[in-house]
């Protein structure tokens, strides 16, 4: 499991690429975003990212539609039950249908993470935003909390965090929240600081215009596009931190249906019945793939110095 939400090594070669200039027009920006559109369906990682993507998002929102059993049925007779017809992918120790588990399991699993990724997201932009553009004690006071946080366990320190507040998926959010947002804070920090200093920024600020509207109008349609490819990349850190939390009994309580716990509850019987811990595993793994694939594809159909 990742330990940490420092940003990668592959995130940085986008992230410290020269931010695009403001569109001159509306044909510009229109063709702009048309550039951009036919770049993302020419690069092969992000469309096949964001295929299975779709695919783990659709199981997630059509599960009472794709499962074939409900999920916490148990089938009497039936533990460790073979495939075949009436269970494509065999059951578990207590009976219950492998696949349709594996199925609702996306609801928690990947719900959580995104609603993780937008509340972190959310958090990184309006701080960071905030200490770039203000500058003196209130950047002072809110890189100091960042840098505190990066120097920390981030693992350790949700753990503790979800102990505290006490076993609950909402809590395993609140966890996650409360650590990575700083990751997102600083890069949204350095980019403001950036962009602060561009003329069309200055004219505004010269005109009169309002902070909170020079922020939402003029520097945060410039630094978008380093926080998408960021937000997609953190996606799958998110789930396999959020999967690891469930596994140690931390989030969701039994019997619901999620990969981590489910990793969990198989891991008795790995000797007697090695997939119980192989599918949620191979569904985790193909999820994070999904995002990092996308993220990568992302930061290269994003980055300015492959569409001029």
């Amino acid at each position: 499991m990742a330990e940490s939400p420092r940003v990668s090594d592959s995130t940085l070669l986008a992230l410290n690429a020269p931010l695009p200039a403001a569109a001159e027009s509306a044909e510009e920006s229109s063709l702009y975003r048309k550039r951009m559109v036919r770049r993302f369906w020419q690069n092969r990682s992000a469309v096949a990212g964001l295929f299975l993507v779709l695919v783990i998002a659709s199981l997630a929102l059509f599960a009472p539609f794709i499962a074939p059993h409900d999920p916490n049925e148990q089938f009497t007779g039936k533990k460790f039950a073979r495939p075949g017809a009436q269970f494509p992918l065999g059951t578990d120790s207590l009976g219950r249908d492998m696949m349709s588990r594996l199925v609702y399991g996306a609801q928690p699993s990947v719900g959580s993470a995104a609603l993780a990724t937008i509340l972190i997201t959310c958090i990184g932009i309006t701080l960071g935003a905030w200490a770039g553009y203000s500058g003196g004690l209130i950047d002072d006071f809110i890189m100091r909390i960042v840098d505190t946080l990066l120097a920390l366990p981030s693992l350790l320190l949700a753990i503790a965090i979800v102990g505290i507040l006490g076993p609950s998926l909402i809590n395993v959010i609140l966890g996650a929240v409360c650590i990575w947002w700083a990751s997102y804070a600083r890069l949204v920090r350095g980019l403001v600081l950036e962009v602060r200093e561009r003329p069309y920024v200055e004219a505004a600020v010269s005109i009169g215009v309002q902070t909170p509207r020079i922020l939402w109008r003029h520097i945060l349609p410039s630094i978008i596009a380093p926080i998408i490819v960021l937000a997609s990349l953190e996606m799958g850190t998110l789930i396999l931190i959020i999967a690891g939390l469930n596994f140690l009994g931390l989030g969701v309580q039994p019997p619901t249906a999620e990969w981590g716990a489910m990793l969990n509850q198989g891991r008795p019987y790995f000797q007697l019945a090695p997939e119980q811990m192989l599918y949620p595993g191979l569904m985790i793994t193909i999820t994070v793939l999904g995002f990092n694939l996308l993220g990568d594809g992302l930061r290269d159909v994003l980055d300015p110095r492959h569409t001029r």
